[in-house]
């Protein structure tokens, strides 16, 4: 049996969503259907850190003790490769942050979308970008709020705590926006408050029925067995009549306290995967328990218990198509005029102009954000580790001679 103890001590093994994949993955790829996508992230954490992947021998140049670290699998639903790309992410961001309250945002599908969802992740997930993204500009063009170009930065997230899906997209919004001349910083007439939430869902409500309509229309959307009594244009019409007819979940927080706040969401919400390891409790018997956040009790900690089959499925929910941006950055940040528009935007709140900060090497970078070490040698912890040996990957391996192979 696997575990972790209450106080986050773990015993052997760890318990990590890797170790429940060597486990339990292959037999659950042999029952069910997977797309080459799934199929990938189940075959990338496997692997992660394991001399599959291959990595390199090193040795302390003082006690002369070697150190075997294999290589990550740099996928990025894996629970444990996002803790580097979320630092190097947001210290990149930084430079585009401005002097002005952030405000946060979320946009929610209703969940009888879920299904539609789960066979068209690519144009439904991307509709809800497009939507969230026009209905806020809508807003912040329109002179009775601001009357300006906001600066956007969305992440999508596809699951609630206990893996279900959840479709859902995190807005960090500008407090203020730059005028259409370029020539002005315009501020809300409150720091408390953006616009009305309930504005908001009836127009993001109608922009995303509208455009779902039209990806019908042009036949991008696929509708299996369980959903044919959709893919009539008259089906369809009274679906989306229904999902007209109910209320649409848009959330709105008070603004960041400070630009050093808006960088903590940011790490916190970007390179977030579906579940962490630090949330796993127990394998046993082929069932997982895992902690997570009940929302009707105040958010306590409880206790869930799925079947292996099932806590797989659910994971596997979330995985995202090939090349989708779950990043994407409207606006004053959007990639065509991020530069221009936010050196318009500096200048007018006499912001100095970022300095560019020189390459590290990820050991520098460690231990500037985290004071560790990671060339220090573990054992006598004075001396520090010098690479002797690359370990060639498991695939590079098999072919070579016998007599080439390393130990």
């Amino acid at each position: 049996m696997c575990t972790r103890t209450a106080v986050g001590h773990e015993t052997e093994p760890p318990l990590e969503v890797a170790a429940i994949f060597r486990a339990h993955g292959e037999v659950y790829r042999q029952g069910h259907h997977l797309s080459g996508g799934q199929r990938r992230v189940m075959r990338d954490i496997e692997a992660c850190r394991t001399a599959v992947l291959g990595g390199h021998m090193a040795q302390c140049d003082h006690c002369g003790a070697q150190v075997v670290r294999y290589h990550s699998c740099r996928n990025r639903h894996c629970p444990k490769c996002q803790t580097l790309a979320k630092v190097k992410w947001v210290e990149a961001r930084q430079q585009d942050l401005l002097p002005v309250p952030y405000f946060h945002c979320v946009f929610t599908l209703p969940h009888c979308l879920n299904a539609l969802a789960q066979s068209n992740p690519r144009p439904l997930y991307g509709l809800l970008f497009q939507s969230a993204s026009e209905t806020l500009q809508t807003f912040g063009r329109d002179p009775a709020w601001l009357g300006g170009e906001l600066g956007l930065t969305m992440v999508l997230h596809t699951w609630n705590q206990v893996l279900e899906h959840h479709i859902h997209v995190h807005c960090v919004v500008t407090g203020g926006a730059l005028a259409p001349a370029g020539d002005r910083w315009i501020t809300p007439q409150r720091r408390d408050f953006l616009f009305p939430v309930k504005a908001l869902s009836r127009v993001f409500r109608s922009k995303y029925l509208e455009a779902l309509a039209h990806t019908q229309h042009r036949g991008e959307l696929q509708f299996p067995d369980a959903l044919q009594c959709l893919s009539a244009p008259e089906s369809f019409a009274r679906f989306l009549q229904g999902l007209f007819a109910q209320d649409w979940v848009v959330y709105a927080k008070a603004p960041f306290g400070s630009a050093h706040h808006v960088l903590n969401y940011l790490g916190r919400y970007t390179h977030r995967v579906a579940i962490s390891n630090d949330r796993l409790v127990a394998l046993h018997n082929g069932q997982i328990s895992f902690q997570w956040r009940n929302a009707h009790r105040g958010n306590a900690r409880d206790i869930m218990t799925l079947e292996v089959e099932e806590f797989i499925r659910r994971f596997l929910l979330h995985v995202l198509p090939k090349g989708f941006m779950r990043i994407r950055h409207y606006g004053l940040l959007g990639n065509r005029c991020r530069t221009s528009h936010l050196a318009a935007c500096r200048h007018l709140l006499e912001l100095p102009e970022p300095l560019p900060r020189p390459p590290e090497s990820v050991a520098v970078l460690m231990h500037r954000l985290t004071g560790r070490d990671i060339a220090r040698c573990p054992q006598c912890h004075k001396g520090h580790l010098e690479v002797i040996m690359t370990i060639a990957p498991l695939w590079q391996r098999e072919r070579m001679p016998q007599e080439t192979q390393p130990p």
